[in-house]
């Protein structure tokens, strides 16, 4: 389904009605509001009045209006965050209990700092009340071929005529928002888990506590509390699942049995068992290692339930279906379908302009083609999105991967670094999260770093993060290991250039015969690859040592390069 953009300042009022609204709300007693929310209030729509319809930033509202100091930091005070979620709570309660006296409503969009002034509904022109004629009231001859008049003195036909524009703009309203795509969301979850042996009940139900807030930390799912399952299931529009778990344990290990079932439909969907060796860890660090286990499984980009919702939702749908594919095609590295995921999100943002998921993975699509990083147009456009992002979704690990991609593509190794820790922080068990830091890390010469988050984005999970795989192919070779270069390089699950390139210098390294054939295949593919190839890994901020020693395995393979420091790299 395409999605049309509207204008939906058709539906809104006029800039003389709006600061009218806004004046009476003000001064009305009966708006139950703090002095702060009022300015905040004052201080979007002064902002909406000047133009700037994109609204504010939680920065600009914690300086201009409630006195914070230059490094305020939204990521660690919500202030703003919860006054504004207080003031849109006043203003809505207002209306529903006060109505609105001059058919003007503001309106504070959740996930946003902007006001709108809606018509909550159409005003007739005349000010006297109709009166209907009984049915035995004379006619008057005189009146027949003139237009009816009415009792204000108006004809009937003008009535006639407002109403149908009047019906016609009320229409137009509708519209702008009905035809908007039908927007997926993300899955709800009910958990379950139950002790075989009833003496371990307890140890259960503390596992599975601790797997609901790893699981909340995903914000991939939505998770249900115990006992709202069914309140939920009716009200999400999205498709929900029951995660059943079996709590088993013996001396030297503890075990979880767990099986996904469609709430709907009761189908079986998927099972498995984790095992966790106590090896003399403490009880809660058990418990702990199995939740983190369990929520990788469930939640992350490749987990079990994201994998189901990927291939149930139609290839037209946007919202989380959209953003889903944009990971995996991101995760794939190709870009066959590249172009359709950017304009899944693209369609998503023209609908749903606050939509965090889709401005952080939109930030990421954009960059990702080959020499993408290296405009400083579709860079800049790329920083603002995941800014964007994370003003929206300041909890949002995704929002943070996005901001850490998008400042590595522009130079900014340090901010990257950063806001990759951030994402981290927020939620530990993200293994496509631990691995893009890890590719940070690596390329940036952290080495020993880049390979220990590496090694940790592997753990527990069904397919290892490609970054995570081509860190660990890249240090391999690195170390001079080049027959597990070349292993982990062919396992790596995409086909950019870098890792066409390391497979070719694994091989020549090795001085196999197949490295001249692939050589001719990534010739075939890219026949200025080696002129271009070291202007390439520097845009990947790869160090200039990782960089020679490639180019060498390449030119051991017949690559025949213009640096003349490329024969010169050392092997170890």
């Amino acid at each position: 389904m395409s999605a049309e953009v509207h204008d939906t300042r058709t539906c809104e009022v006029s800039l003389v009605e709006a600061r009218a609204e806004v004046e009476r709300i003000l001064s009305d007693p009966r708006f139950h509001a703090t002095e702060r929310q009022r300015a905040i209030l004052r201080y979007l729509a002064e902002r909406r009045f000047s133009g700037r319809e994109e609204g504010a930033k939680a920065y600009s509202i914690a300086l201009d209006v409630l006195g914070r100091a230059s490094n305020f930091d939204a990521s660690n005070d919500p202030i703003v965050r919860i006054e504004v979620s207080r003031l849109r709570s006043s203003v809505e309660n207002f209306y529903q209990a006060f109505g609105a006296e001059r058919h003007v409503t503001i309106h504070i969009p959740k996930g946003t700092y902007v006001t709108l002034f809606l018509r909550s509904r159409v005003p007739y022109e005349h000010d006297e009340e109709d009166v209907a004629l009984p049915d035995n009231a004379p006619v008057d001859p005189a009146a027949e071929g003139r237009a009816a008049v009415s009792p204000s003195g108006r004809p009937l036909m003008i009535h006639a005529g407002m109403a149908l524009l009047l019906c016609a703009a009320i229409a137009a309203c509708v519209v702008i928002y009905a035809s908007k795509p039908t927007l997926t969301v993300r899955p709800s979850v009910g958990l379950s888990m139950d002790a075989v042996d009833a003496r371990m009940q307890g140890e259960a139900s503390q596992t599975r506590d601790m797997l609901l807030t790893a699981l909340t930390q995903f914000q991939t799912l939505t998770v249900e509390k115990a006992g709202y399952a069914g309140v939920r299931a009716q009200k999400a529009a999205g498709r929900a699942y029951e995660i059943d778990m079996k709590y088993y344990g013996d001396g030297d290990a503890r075990s979880v049995w767990w099986q996904i079932v469609d709430r709907q439909s009761g189908d079986l969907l998927k099972s498995g068992l984790e095992t966790i060796s106590i090896d003399g860890k403490s009880p809660a660090a058990v418990r702990q290692e199995i939740a983190d286990v369990l929520a990788r499984r469930f939640a992350a980009t490749r987990g079990a339930i994201n994998n189901i919702e990927t291939h149930a939702n139609s290839v037209e749908a946007i919202g989380n279906a959209c953003v889903l594919r944009a990971e995996y095609q991101l995760d794939d590295g190709g870009s066959d379908n590249m172009a359709a995921v950017r304009s899944c999100l693209e369609r998503t943002l023209a609908a749903y302009p606050n939509y965090s998921d889709a401005d952080a993975l939109l930030a990421r699509v954009l960059i990702a083609p080959e020499g993408a990083a290296g405009d400083a147009t579709v860079r800049a456009r790329a920083l603002d999105l995941a800014n964007r992002a994370v003003s929206i979704a300041p909890m949002s690990d995704r929002a943070y991967v996005a901001l850490m991609m998008t400042q590595f593509a522009d130079g900014r190794v340090d901010a990257a670094l950063q806001a990759g820790n951030r994402a981290i922080s927020i939620n530990p068990n993200n293994p496509d999260a631990v691995a893009k830091l890890s590719s940070v890390l690596f390329s940036a010469g952290y080495f020993d770093a880049g390979v220990a988050m590496a090694q940790d984005a592997a753990r527990a999970v069904d397919i290892v993060p490609r970054d995570a795989m081509l860190v660990l192919a890249l240090d391999a070779y690195r170390r001079g290991d080049w027959s597990e270069a070349s292993l982990l390089a062919e396992q790596v699950n995409c086909t950019d250039f870098v890792v066409r390139a390391l497979r070719v210098a694994a091989l020549g390294q090795l001085g196999s015969d197949q490295a001249k054939e692939r050589l001719a295949d990534v010739r075939g593919r890219d026949p200025d690859f080696e002129r271009t190839l070291r202007q390439k890994l520097e845009a990947r901020g790869f160090q200039p040592v990782l960089s020679a020693e490639i180019e060498a395995g390449l030119a051991k393979a017949g690559a025949v390069f213009a640096f003349s420091d490329v024969t010169s790299a050392v092997s170890p």
